[in-house]
């Protein structure tokens, strides 16, 4: 089946991940995909955050920033990813699975509407109370004239990108259950874009106008919101579909969605209030230690929105379908190949991030006001990070999978254990490691939330097949183990050779490094038989290759 045929086809057809030969084949398509889009749109964070460095360094303008735009990134990270597509995709399929196109249509503008009313709400009273609570969550940033100041100036203009990037994520959600995965994983492309524009366009006019050049990156994420709006509107033009200004609040779809998204939201918000926490302790431990957290984390969260948001895209329509006829064994076998696939890939990802976290962090951001003091730190942070990374993407796989299974109070309650375990971590571990320990605890705390989700799924579907998870994940650690000492030791022996700092010695260096240790990696899983790198990789690359040759 191709991507871009309609979901019903799809409920009609078999299902391409119920178990039954070319099931992997078929989830790995669809995440090749997703990841193609999504790739593009982390290289182009990559340079966003290049720029900003570059032009801001870790300072204190950046630190403003930061916290600034915690709040809509906060938003963007949950409606985009989590409580959004997990409530609405599940409700629209089997709107759109039992009556049709038109009642699927209706039931979206119901819920466009009903986010245009509260969001709107929502900034207006943000943008009233942004002061004090600016002064109540930030008061360490009084110590610098002006910094909290600037802080408050930002949000203010950074609160409608609520409103949009709602918008944008029912439109995604839209397309994902239309099997259309390319078009919504590409458009947060278009905020990027935005930002990287402003950096060129808007900044350099900001002091003409008495203003801080970093608001317009302010501006620049507000325009970046706008064009991930409309950059999905024409896909969905040609699947039928027109915008209603019609609101009903007795409809059963809408009142079943909004049921679904204030627990879902609490349920995927774990990471991001830990995030929200980090940054509120970092603004007592000095000028720079809200932005190395931020540097770090966004270096960290490329492979989770590469794997594991690209897996659980793919994943969700699928076990949408099983569920809403109660197939629990055709889901339960979707999950566990989701998170075999899942651990093949990440697993990798987060010993790299660790082993060559300096070189990294220096070729990406030290240059311009990015110091090699920032470099250092922002390393420190990374390192501690990366551990979580395999939770993180367990959470984006196995939420939705409760949500799907019209169960949203178990993931609800599971997430404000982990907040709560963040914040107590946290307050320890601030005062023992500074920034760092902030790093460690989010890490600490995103396990034990992917550990208590995996475990009560497991019980709720009868089983996940922990032998098989089991053995792949201890066979691909040992794999990435030895992958990590290569890494290291062709990093050291070109550094011993070719000690120079300029770009190109460090790229070099680097991925040399990489694709040295990419390679000890698939010859240690083929010593090793792991079947699902196998399986992952080839018909990842096979796929993408596919889609190459068709352009």
């Amino acid at each position: 089946m191709h991507p871009s045929e309609p979901v019903a086809a799809a409920a009609a057809s078999p299902s391409p991940l119920n178990g039954h030969s070319g099931s992997s084949t078929r989830l790995a398509k669809s995440t090749g995909i997703i990841g193609t889009a999504t790739l593009a749109s982390r290289l182009l964070g990559l340079v966003r955050d290049q720029i900003l460095a570059f032009l801001f360094g870790a300072g204190n303008a950046m630190d403003a920033f930061n916290f600034a735009y915690r709040i809509p990134n906060l938003m963007r990270d949950l409606f985009a990813e989590g409580a959004m597509n997990a409530a609405f995709v599940p409700t629209f399929t089997r709107r759109l699975k039992s009556q049709g196109k038109t009642s699927a249509w209706q039931l979206s503008n119901q819920l466009i509407n009903a986010l245009l009313v509260i969001t709107g709400i929502l900034v207006a009273l943000g943008f009233i109370f942004a002061d004090p609570l600016t002064h109540l969550l930030a008061g360490a940033f009084s110590q610098v004239p002006g910094k909290i100041e600037l802080t408050v100036s930002l949000t203010r203009i950074m609160l409608p990108f609520l409103t949009l990037v709602s918008i944008a994520a029912v439109l995604a959600g839209m397309l994902n259950s239309l099997n259309r995965f390319f078009t919504p994983a590409l458009s947060p492309a278009m905020f990027n874009i935005g930002i990287i524009l402003s950096a060129f366009t808007l900044v350099p006019l900001m002091s003409h106008l008495g203003l801080n050049p970093i608001t317009g990156i302010a501006f620049g994420a507000i325009i970046g919101g706008v064009g991930q709006v409309l950059a999905q509107v024409p896909a969905l033009r040609r699947e039928g579909y027109r915008y209603r200004p019609k609101l009903s609040p007795n409809d059963p779809g809408l009142k079943e969605i909004l049921r679904l998204i204030g627990p879902g939201t609490l349920a995927g918000a774990a990471v991001q209030i830990n995030l929200l926490v980090n940054t509120i302790l970092a603004t007592s431990e000095g000028t720079g230690s809200v932005s190395w957290l931020s540097y770090a984390f966004r270096l960290m969260y490329l492979p989770i929105g590469l794997f594991g948001v690209s897996i659980a895209t793919a994943m969700l329509p699928t076990v949408a379908r099983h569920a809403a006829v109660n197939e629990l064994t055709e889901v339960r076998e979707t999950v566990s190949k989701a998170l075999r696939m899942m651990l093949v890939l990440n697993v990798p990802a987060f010993i790299g991030l660790i082993a060559l976290a300096v070189p990294i962090t220096e070729l990406i951001f030290e240059r311009g006001n990015f110091l090699p003091t920032d470099t250092a730190a922002t390393a420190a942070a990374l390192a501690y990070y990366a551990p979580g990374l395999i939770g993180y993407s367990a959470v984006k796989i196995t939420i939705p999978c409760f949500y799907a299974l019209r169960n949203s109070l178990t993931p609800t309650i599971v997430s404000i254990s982990s907040v709560i375990l963040n914040i107590v971590l946290n307050l320890i571990l601030v005062r023992v490691m500074g920034f760092r320990g902030l790093a460690l605890g989010t890490s600490i705390a995103a396990l034990f939330n992917a550990g208590c989700m995996f475990y009560l799924l497991h019980r709720r579907l009868g089983g996940l097949n922990i032998n098989h998870l089991a053995i792949a994940f201890f066979k691909i650690l040992i794999a990435s183990l030895v992958m990590g000492i290569a890494s290291i030791w062709v990093h050291q022996w070109l550094l011993t050779l070719w000690p120079a700092h300029e770009l190109l010695a460090r790229f070099v260096r680097v991925f040399a490094s990489i694709g040295i240790g990419l390679f000890v990696l698939m010859v240690s899983a083929r010593m090793l038989r792991i079947k699902e790198w196998n399986q992952a990789w080839e018909q990842v690359l096979s796929h993408l290759g596919q889609r190459g040759k068709k352009k």
